[in-house]
């Protein structure tokens, strides 16, 4: 057994309303936050802690839950800068430079793709992301599928089969006998390393009686749903995503009235990801606002892959949820922290009341209103992480939870 006091925090993200100012962030000032063996076992007052084996002082600094990233695509072989310089130049995106990492991804060894995902694992982890969902989708064929899944699963324990993507290019003419082939073998294989199954509803890649299908396939080797929707234009992917009950519906950037209402009614997280607008360039971000106002949980994640959202940052994607979004600062942090909960049906993660996991973050600033005002700036960094789980994964040099904090 071992516990650390993390004390004098200027400012003390918890989300628990009840631990702090009755706002959804239960912010208190001048606080302390007790970890012991990996899970938060007391919230308090600065300086009246109980005894601990270590002390750690963050005077003049902001705490928060680590960030939770519920959309990413971190296993992959190769990269498209040459596709967003193109887009940057004034060529749309459309679904179907998707192939081109599918090629890429084929090609790849299991240690090129466990050393990349890795080092995008880090990159989050050095950004203040705790827990990190990741997909598969880049292969479109049963054992790279399943090798993909491998991968995340020595990364995280929330994975994702994500078959799919877009049509695997051996089947471009027969898009019925991918399905079949995502329902059946490549499902059979994939559904043990999964905790989740996902399906891009979008023109050029599934439409919405396809995704059904696929999403029910899914429940029925006990997969919770996830949907790509509604990203590159109106569509029916909201709808399926609220009939079948998916934990949440991802993108969401052309919404109507009907799509804003099913999401409010169902309890389906719209799950926003800015940095593919920004990487898109898109003329038009999710309404973050809309969404809140009408009593929808909204999440926000990096949706980082090779193609149209090469961040592993949540601050930046706090910074244009901000900015694009209508959220306010307050909002967006919620957002990337207890609604990332959320969108994963998490309730160990994302606050820090008594009994959650001990992941924590920490700022090089007084308050979380700083990761949207000073965007850019590498302001967070993971300070503590549950027990056995390193803050970076192994052999990259990185130091772990509770390492020195430079004084202030």
């Amino acid at each position: 057994m071992s516990s650390t006091c993390f004390d004098r925090i200027a400012e003390l993200v918890t989300n628990r309303p009840e631990l702090g100012d009755g706002s959804p962030l239960g912010l208190r000032t001048d606080a302390a936050v007790v970890v012991e063996d990996g899970e938060v076992v007391w919230v308090g007052d600065a300086g009246a802690a109980p005894a601990t084996d270590d002390l750690v002082e963050l005077t003049g600094r902001c705490v928060l839950p680590s960030f939770v990233d519920s959309h990413s695509h971190l296993v992959f072989g190769g990269e498209r800068a040459e596709e967003f310089a193109a887009r940057m130049a004034g060529r749309a995106y459309t679904a179907g430079g998707i192939r081109t990492t599918i090629a890429a991804t084929r090609a790849a060894s299991v240690e090129q793709l466990r050393r990349r995902a890795g080092q995008l694992v880090t990159e989050m982890r050095r950004q203040g992301t705790g827990v990190v969902e990741i997909k598969s989708g880049y292969g479109a064929e049963v054992a790279t599928e399943r090798r993909s899944l491998e991968v995340a699963c020595e990364l995280t324990g929330e994975t994702t089969y994500l078959g799919a993507h877009v049509v695997a290019p051996e089947f471009v003419d027969d898009p019925s006998g991918y399905v079949e082939l995502v329902t059946g073998e490549m499902l059979d294989s994939c559904a043990p390393l999964a905790r989740w199954i996902d399906v891009f509803v979008e023109d050029g890649a599934f439409d919405g009686d396809q995704a059904r299908t696929i999403l029910r396939a899914g429940a029925e080797r006990g997969l919770g749903a996830r949907v790509h929707a509604n990203q590159l234009g109106p569509g029916p992917g909201v709808q399926v995503a609220c009939e079948v009950g998916a934990a949440s519906a991802d993108h969401c950037t052309h919404l109507d009235e009907r799509d804003v209402a099913a999401l409010a009614d169902s309890g389906t997280v719209a799950t926003l990801v800015p940095g593919a607008e920004f990487s898109t360039r898109s003329p038009v971000y999710p309404d973050g606002r809309r969404l809140l106002d009408a009593g929808v949980t909204v999440a926000l994640a990096t949706d980082c892959n090779p193609g149209t959202s090469y961040t592993t940052s949540m601050p930046f994607v706090i910074a244009l949820a901000v900015r694009d979004c209508g959220l306010t600062p307050s909002e967006a942090v919620w957002a990337a922290t207890a609604g990332g909960a959320a969108a994963l049906r998490r309730d160990d993660v994302g606050h820090l009341g008594v009994g959650a996991h001990a992941w924590l973050t920490v700022l090089d600033a007084p308050s979380h209103h700083h990761l949207a005002y000073r965007p850019g700036v590498p302001l967070a960094r993971l300070l503590a992480a549950p027990q056995g789980v390193p803050a970076t994964p192994p052999g990259d040099g990185s130091p772990g939870p509770g390492w020195p904090i430079p004084p202030r």
